[in-house]
């Protein structure tokens, strides 16, 4: 056929869709998932971390592309990829396309090791016998208990497993939302940030807690003696510290003897975004960073481990440190 001078084909023509269809990351990350395990479109959405409209929109084009293969179960849809049964030359293409990928996906810092993360844990979460419990339940479980009894009762529950008599710190306490439940346990809270504002906030949800103490400084500086706790929380605040290693030494110091501190803040990343639009000034932190910050301040890393993805969040995936001071 000619248009305008030009010879088309049924071939070139195809070669450019598919082209287009690869050029869109979303959708190479959702093939390169589905290659590895057969996945419904809310399944989809919590390893992309994104809606359920923008999965099914891509997962529209690929249907229609011939990418993906459709297994209806009850009311939902279950999809995957088979790559024997593509065209060879969309095969050529998404082999020279995952071999790319899977070269990027070395580093596990990189949103595609973040993506397999999080299908492990997606598919973890299934039960032994899970067709029939969603049919039965629609996947609804998890809200049903929502609705029935919110979500308060998980920290308040692990709360209660410290001894009475613990005295904790809450280092970038932000506006107190953990000042509350700590205070049901502990025998003494301190609440330390360096926002006025924030502590304001803190001072009116904690006025009937007699055992929450807020303090106005800096995690640099903190306003308290030595050995003052057993137990130094920073919750996704470190992120937000240009030097690490004044916060670190801080700690150690107001940690009494056989105390920790515990960290948690975002795996090493590399969602540059998240610098520009939230202001971060770190990229998450290895197991090695937090070793080595640890050992500078004269703490010993007693363990690391990254946490289970929540399938509402939108942020990069979280871990838990735990130091102390080692034993005399």
């Amino acid at each position: 056929m000619k248009r305008k001078g030009i010879i088309t084909s049924p071939m070139t023509t195809a070669i450019f869709d598919r082209l287009t269809t690869l050029s869109e990351p979303v959708r190479v990350r959702m093939l390169r998932i589905l290659a590895r395990e057969e996945l419904a479109v809310g399944e989809i959405a919590r390893v992309l971390q994104t809606s359920q409209p923008t999965v099914s929109r891509h997962l529209k084009q690929l249907d229609a592309g011939g990418w993906v293969l459709r297994r209806p179960v009850g009311t939902a849809t279950y999809y995957r990829v088979d790559e024997a049964s593509l065209p060879e030359e969309a095969r050529s293409l998404w082999e020279l396309v995952h071999e790319e990928v899977e070269h990027e996906a070395g580093g596990a810092s990189s949103q595609y090791a973040e993506d397999l993360r999080r299908l492990e844990g997606v598919v973890g979460a299934r039960a032994g016998d899970s067709e029939a419990l969603f049919r039965r339940l629609g996947g609804r479980w998890d809200g049903m208990r929502r609705e029935l009894f919110g979500e308060a009762f998980v920290l308040a529950t692990l709360a209660a497993l410290l001894p009475r008599s613990t005295r904790i710190a809450d280092l970038g306490c932000g506006t107190g939302a953990l000042l509350p439940v700590l205070a049901q346990a502990a025998a003494l809270v301190y609440g330390v940030d360096r926002e006025q504002a924030m502590l304001e906030v803190a001072a009116a949800r904690t006025a009937e807690l007699p055992n929450v103490i807020l303090k106005n400084g800096r995690l640099d500086a903190l306003p308290l003696p030595d050995a003052a706790v057993d137990v130094a929380l920073c919750q996704l605040v470190l992120h937000h510290v240009r030097e690490l290693a004044p916060v670190y030494r801080e700690a150690a110091r107001i940690l009494a003897p056989g105390g920790r501190f515990v960290v948690v803040d975002m795996v090493a990343h590399d969602r540059e975004e998240v610098r520009e639009t939230m202001g971060h000034q770190h990229l998450g932190f290895s197991r090695a960073r937090v070793a080595e910050l640890a050992a500078e301040a004269g703490l010993a890393l007693l363990s690391w481990r990254a946490l289970p993805p929540d399938a509402g969040a939108q942020g990069p995936g979280l871990f838990v440190a735990v130091m102390s001071p080692p034993r005399a």
